[in-house]
């Protein structure tokens, strides 16, 4: 059996066995490993050289939780709450309000890709200050958790601004390019258009059919987790205000969380919203706050790269273009699975579109496929799993925010919503962009 298969797969049912994440990972990138024709000495020394990679992004998440309990104690987050929670006295502000939340949400997800690309670094400042609304809306996290999900993935997949612009542009159509594929007349938008149809599908399915029906929360869980006492002053609003501001612009013009994070930190320290004898206890809470997103994501960089180590990737897409010879439906469909299979692992599209192109691209050439359907074909393949897999942070983040009191676990209530409503629509509408394109 393929080695790729084994390592997902184990991976996958243990994170279901309620196996915290970062041991599933371990696991599976040791059972891969060594079915892959690594000793474990090898095993462990790709593993180890994937782990360094995702230090920085361990470091980013960290800073960014200190940063968020910083703005959680300046009372912005509170005020905003309060004029929330002043709604939900009649019945119909409730409606109105709970529809107004679930518009927000995904306005900021997407935008946060895009117009401000901050990725989710939204979440854990904006999130847990409205779970107690949530929870008085008894609005099903569940619902919240693929709105998120949807803002954070269908942006850059369709639209070649911001994350888009890096996927599509550089990445996509970069490496279809270098794979020996004329790409200089296809409009991306174009390609990927159905498949983000499917995205918007699943999208609507979560809002209106699976998720729509109340879901009660312990009010007392919310509270509980609610640790900071803070005294809300105009001084420290607007001086969360301007951190957010300070954070954004620093990060925007270095291409760094870490600094960006660390300046808007600082800025509450420089203008004593934040005292510098509370400084150690903030900091210390916030990466309490992010430490489990960090340890996943530094885990899932190493069974990446003990993926790639075996060289059986190859293998798997190769074994799979022998069962559908040049029946081009069966074709696009196997190598859009096998996407799927790949991204679940890898838990990055961004990294699993270089590993296919040099794959997918001679196969397509080979069954006549036209650029615009290879595009889309490699384009869908690379996105799916990106929702649904265990160690995306397009998954890892709305978890962070959602289980600040403990009421959402992460692979029951955002990994599996997420692959159903998106993975398996995508699959299909990827599947029919190949055959019409």
């Amino acid at each position: 059996m393929n080695a790729i298969l084994i390592a997902v797969s184990l991976m996958l049912v243990l994170a279901l066995l309620r196996t915290h994440v970062v041991i599933s990972l371990l696991l599976g990138a040791l059972a891969g490993g060594l079915s892959g024709g690594l000793d474990l000495a090898q095993t462990m020394a790709a593993f180890n050289k994937g782990i360094t990679n995702g230090a920085s992004v361990a470091l980013s998440y960290a800073l960014l939780g200190a940063f968020a309990v910083a703005i959680a104690k300046s009372g912005l987050p509170h005020v905003l709450a309060d004029a929330a929670v002043a709604r939900l006295e009649n019945s119909s502000g409730k409606t109105r309000l709970k529809w107004l939340l679930i518009l927000m949400l995904a306005a900021v997800s997407v935008m946060s890709q895009n117009v401000v690309p901050i990725h989710i670094a939204f979440i854990p400042l904006l999130i847990p200050p409205l779970l107690y609304v949530m929870a008085r809306l008894q609005l099903d996290r569940r619902l919240v958790a693929c709105v998120m999900t949807f803002g954070l993935v269908t942006p850059y997949m369709l639209f070649p601004v911001g994350f888009g612009e890096i996927f599509l542009n550089q990445i996509l159509l970069g490496n279809i390019a270098k794979a020996g594929m004329d790409v200089s007349g296809v409009n991306v938008m174009h390609a990927m258009a159905i498949p983000a149809a499917g995205m918007v599908a699943g999208l609507l399915l979560a809002v209106f059919v699976s998720y729509r029906k109340p879901r009660s929360y312990s009010l007392g869980k919310i509270e509980n987790a609610e640790r900071t006492r803070v005294h809300v002053s105009r001084k420290g609003v607007l001086t969360a205000l301007l951190a957010i501001g300070c954070a954004f612009a620093v990060q925007l013009y270095s291409d760094s969380m870490i600094l960006g994070a660390l300046s808007g930190f600082l800025l509450f320290l420089a203008t004593g919203a934040l005292k510098w004898r509370d400084a150690d206890d903030a900091f210390s809470e916030g990466m309490k706050l992010m430490a489990m997103i960090g340890f996943v994501m530094i885990t899932a960089q190493g069974f990446a790269e003990v993926l790639t180590a075996t060289g059986q990737i190859a293998d798997l897409v190769q074994a799979s273009a022998g069962l559908f010879g040049d029946n081009r439906g069966m074709a696009a469909f196997v190598m859009l699975l096998v996407g799927l299979i790949v991204t679940m692992g890898i838990g990055s599209s961004f990294s699993t579109v270089p590993i296919l192109t040099a794959i997918y691209v001679p196969l397509c050439l080979h069954l006549g496929f036209s650029p615009l359907a290879t595009v889309s074909i490699i384009g869908t393949a690379g996105a799916l799993g990106d929702a649904g897999s265990p160690a995306s942070d397009s998954t890892l983040g709305p978890t962070s925010g959602l289980n600040v009191d403990g009421q959402h676990d992460h692979m029951r209530d955002t990994v599996i919503p997420t692959f159903l409503h998106y993975n398996l629509p995508l699959l299909a509408a990827g599947w029919v962009a190949a055959l019409v394109l």
